[in-house]
């Protein structure tokens, strides 16, 4: 049997971000893809795969065609928030096995831009066939669903709206110190508590901005690395899993489907949440953070509250999606900021010495999870 080969991230870029209203999707896949590529120092050639989804009919048919890319391998899985970890796991077990030597993961929206030009409007279900059928008639909403789940967590542990509110003051500090997040002045904890009610216990703070923007990541084979630009980020572990899509099938709303994906990618890579240096989460709502950190093995289950007020773990260093960018699915954009951070280009924001960093998407309303457990030589 070949030896499995092992697979760095090479580049990573963003697009233009925040308030975009002059280019399309398509246009943001290409800015993205083609400063990655710049920042690998690796020649398009080399890439033979191709990952996208959410734009076109036949996505990444239309991604890849656009951007000019012929793949030999592609991945669409399309598992909302938690996709680019998902697809970065199932990108790395590809150049592993030798299917592919470089694959291109990229994503751009303009869901801002979209609503103000009135191109898009919103909507209350993902779809009224199969399982989902037995829960429109009753209005859900997403933010709904991630509301009663935090008042699940609130009524089992005792975790308070101001803990809650501390993760979007935590991370409105850090986009303070990115000079490409979208909104950057400082909040308090009064300030969330006070917004317009979104959805109990929800206020418009604890929940994610809408921006336009877009980011690419290549992933290479190892003997591609001495020919890149940049120190190579190393794919250590993954893991992923899928847990419902309707409430009634959720057996926990205080237990994520991280705490499956988060397990298998330290057991794969032989490490523990203690070795890391930091954590990018998943944020579309402060309690996704809070409910990520225990099912990662952070805190104890329950002690979510206490550890976002106390703990010491760098999060979201880039502000996340409640206050850098949030086009969409946001799940490339916490690898994007974890390589940056493993390669000391964060000014500003960089966390000392970082070496390792652990990376968890989600999606739906806790539906699906993917975590990626990255590191530097």
């Amino acid at each position: 049997m070949p030896r499995r080969r092992s697979v760095a991230i090479v580049g990573v870029s963003l697009s233009d971000c925040g308030r975009v209203d002059t280019a399309t999707p398509y246009a943001l896949h290409a800015q993205a893809a083609r400063r990655a590529l710049a920042d690998s120092g690796l020649d398009r050639s080399v890439v033979d795969g191709l990952a996208s989804a959410g734009l076109g009919t036949l996505a990444p048919v239309e991604v890849a065609e656009y951007l000019g890319l012929r793949p030999r391998w592609v991945d669409s899985t399309a598992v909302g928030g938690a996709t680019w970890e998902v697809m970065a796991a199932h990108a790395a077990d590809a150049i592993a096995a030798g299917h592919a030597n470089a694959v291109l993961l990229v994503y751009g929206s303009t869901a801002r831009a979209d609503i103000k030009a009135g191109r898009r409007t919103a909507n209350l279900s993902f779809g009224a066939r199969g399982p989902l059928q037995f829960e429109v008639p009753y209005g859900h909403t997403l933010v709904a669903k991630y509301a009663m789940a935090a008042r699940r967590h609130m009524h089992e542990y005792g975790t308070t709206l101001e803990q809650l509110a501390e993760v979007a003051v935590q991370a409105r500090a850090n986009a303070a110190l990115n000079p490409e997040a979208m909104f950057r002045d400082p909040i308090t904890v009064d300030d969330v508590l006070a917004g317009p009610v979104i959805a109990d216990p929800f206020t418009k703070l604890h929940c994610c901005i809408r921006s336009d923007g877009g980011c690419a990541v290549l992933l290479a084979a190892e003997e591609y690395v001495p020919d890149t630009a940049k120190a190579p980020v190393w794919v250590l572990g993954t893991g992923e899993h899928v847990s419902h899509t309707t409430m009634s099938e959720w057996p926990d709303f205080t237990v994520s489907p991280a705490a499956v994906s988060g397990r298998l990618a330290f057991e794969r890579a032989g490490l523990t949440p203690a070795d890391m240096d930091f954590a990018q989460i998943y944020d579309a709502f402060t309690y996704m953070t809070l409910v990520t950190l225990e099912d990662l093995g952070f805190c104890a289950k329950g002690e979510g509250g206490p550890y976002v007020r106390h703990g010491t773990l760098p999060v979201n260093t880039d502000g996340g999606g409640l206050s850098a960018c949030h086009p969409g699915m946001r799940g490339l954009f916490l690898l994007v900021e974890a390589a940056r951070q493993l390669r000391g280009e964060a000014p500003g924001r960089q966390v000392p010495g970082a070496r390792l960093g652990v990376v968890s998407g989600t999606g739906g309303w806790f539906c699906s999870s993917g975590t990626v457990i990255l590191g530097r030589a």
